[in-house]
């Protein structure tokens, strides 16, 4: 686990973002609970919990390669929980094949697990996603997903832990 009950939380409101990035966006005025409790570490901390990769992905906003991740070809049925603070995430039931070389999910589990960012990096417009209780760097969501939601939650598998459900 990587937290323990001496951890600090505090009770703070995470900035609101509003998907303005592309015309006909489906993300349109997703937020992020004013109640949601984060967990706050040092940076030696997460070098010390994570490996160099997940740590240059999670805490630096990297990506990994393509087709590269252990959860990518998972179809086990469980929960894909937060790498960084093991929150809750992503739902195998919403699990597909995008073809991306990623795991992508049509939706997360609860909206307010998610914190979503506007990024403009590398030349273009995205929706960086977030773990809303530690900011652990997931992904991204796209606009291009399958007909239950319009979504594709793009995300690198080291930002995830998977917990079988037997």
């Amino acid at each position: 686990m990587c937290y323990n009950s001496g951890e600090t939380q505090v009770n703070l409101s995470l900035p609101l973002v509003e998907c303005a990035v592309t015309k006909g966006c489906n993300i349109v005025k997703k937020t992020v609970s004013k109640t949601t409790k984060l967990v706050e570490r040092s940076d030696e901390h997460w070098r010390k919990l994570l490996s160099p990769e997940a740590y240059h992905v999670c805490r630096e906003g990297g990506t990994e390669a393509p087709f590269s991740g252990t959860l990518l070809h998972n179809k086990s049925t469980g929960e894909y929980l937060c790498a960084c603070c093991q929150t809750p995430l992503f739902a195998s039931a919403n699990k597909y094949d995008s073809g991306c070389g990623w795991p992508s999910f049509d939706a997360p589990i609860t909206p307010d697990s998610i914190r979503y960012l506007e990024d403009k990096s590398h030349g273009m417009q995205r929706i960086e996603i977030r773990c809303a209780r530690c900011d652990c760097h997931l992904g991204h969501v796209f606009n291009d997903g399958p007909a239950t939601t319009g979504e594709r939650y793009c995300v690198n598998s080291v930002s995830l832990i998977f917990n079988k459900i037997d």
